[in-house]
């Protein structure tokens, strides 16, 4: 039987490599995303996936969103809280309030007002799996990235006690925690540091491989194979866990 999967951030990147995973096992997939360039491309080249525009960070937009899906599929059987931004880079004193604000808001906003609406959906039917998408840096400090790392950190706070809370409703409740992606916002990440920092970006780039036992960057597809996973059957048993997909991190400075 078709699951009903609905991914935050789900137009491009880990969102979109999901979105289409998903979509080749029979799912029905719903997404929503900021982009409208995103989104149009989505739409174009998967036309089964159901895409609108919202804004995790607002309410409002948010509401919107879900009650556009619960028309559209009655309700939801995995949830894959996926939408975020790198936020700033700098040394803390530098840091501008807004930045901070704005990088708490998606990240660790949207998850909750994710949460919140899965959860009532998911309590009804008594079964479903909630999955989050955090980092390592969810699980270590990394300097001039204090917003980021912050709202990560949160991100496993929030599914630690929300598997408690729905555990007995048949909820299981998960998160994820990629290392460093290969792809665009890597790249901008490296930049922001090394401007943060004044070191080049290669001298960067390399810190953060020889900090990884296998010294590469992971792949959006490495991310949705583990979501696909705990999604499962095959992980029933599996809940409140911050799972790493990251190459085993040994040190982050």
């Amino acid at each position: 039987m078709a699951r009903r999967v609905i991914i935050t951030g789900g137009a491009s990147g880990i969102g979109r490599v999901m979105a289409e995973a998903f979509l080749k096992l029979g799912d029905r997939v719903a997404v929503c995303d900021t982009s409208e360039t995103e989104i149009f491309k989505l739409r174009s080249s998967c036309p089964e996936i159901f895409i609108t525009k919202a804004d995790v960070s607002d309410e409002e937009s948010m509401e919107q969103f879900f009650e556009i899906v619960t028309c559209e599929f009655g309700g939801v059987d995995v949830f894959i809280s996926n939408a975020g931004i790198a936020g700033p880079a700098g040394p803390i004193q530098a840091l501008d309030l807004s930045e901070w604000r704005s990088c708490i808001a998606v990240n660790l906003d949207g998850a909750f007002l994710s949460c919140r609406w899965a959860a009532k959906q998911m309590r009804e039917q008594k079964n479903g799996v909630i999955l989050l998408i955090s980092s390592t840096s969810g699980l270590y400090g990394v300097p001039f990235r204090s917003p980021y790392v912050t709202a990560k950190w949160g991100i496993i706070g929030l599914m630690k006690t929300l598997a408690i809370e729905l555990g007995g409703a048949n909820i299981r409740v998960n998160a994820i925690c990629p290392g460093s992606i290969e792809g665009e916002r890597i790249e901008r990440v490296l930049s922001m540091e090394s401007e943060a920092s004044g070191r080049k970006v290669e001298e960067v780039r390399a810190q953060y491989m020889s900090g990884v036992s296998l010294r590469c960057f992971m792949t959006a597809q490495d991310i949705s194979d583990m979501a696909v996973f705990l999604a499962s059957d095959a992980a029933r048993h599996v809940t409140g866990q911050a799972v790493s997909v990251d190459g085993n991190t040994e040190r982050v400075v």
